[in-house]
């Protein structure tokens, strides 16, 4: 049974979701370089910077809104978690198919109540604006009932450890959830 058009409201979490991780789990920010602000900043990291502004604004010129809000989020620099329109998110066509393959898993008996975090891949062609804002995007499907299931997304986003690790920007993590939606 496919899930239909997406109503309800879109419930934006403002923290992460905290379960174990998964297999295909993102990494944590600051799991693979140096931790924030630890190097010294040089000529060109500024460089760097100036550019990633301007990239930011030219994709919100030029309709790019999720990529453009999450890199100046980024550049913005606290590190506070990022709301993810997960209303549009969930529609996007390979993560509408992963989803309702996990309902139908479930429909089946497979798994109950709370999914465990899956990964989702989103291609340049599916949505270039979703593609540059998160690329890989981890989500889970509560499902309290039958009738009734939300999905939770969350992802890290560390574009350029160069300019984390020099204290111009900071990693943070995205994370969104929908309304409770019919199945």
């Amino acid at each position: 049974m496919e899930t239909g058009e997406i109503r309800g409201d879109s419930h934006i979490g403002t923290t992460a979701p905290h379960a174990p991780h998964a297999p295909h789990a993102p990494h944590a920010p600051h799991a693979t370089h140096a931790p924030h602000a630890t190097l010294p900043v040089r000529p060109t990291d500024r460089a760097v910077r100036a550019g990633c502004s301007a990239l930011a604004a030219l994709w919100w010129l030029t309709g790019l809104r999720q990529a453009s809000g999450a890199l100046r989020h980024y550049l913005a620099g606290t590190g506070a978690p990022y709301a993810l329109d997960a209303s549009t998110l969930v529609a996007l066509p390979p993560v509408r198919a992963a989803v309702n393959a996990r309902l139908l898993e479930a429909e089946a008996g497979h798994w109950s109540g709370t999914d465990g975090w899956q990964g989702v891949r989103i291609a340049p062609s599916t949505s270039p604006d979703w593609w540059l804002a998160v690329r890989d995007v981890q989500y889970r499907v509560i499902r309290p009932n039958p009738h009734y299931y939300r999905v939770e997304f969350r992802t890290p986003f560390t574009p350029f450890a160069r300019l984390h690790e020099r204290g111009l920007a900071r990693e943070f993590t995205a994370t969104g959830r929908t309304g409770y939606l019919p199945r």
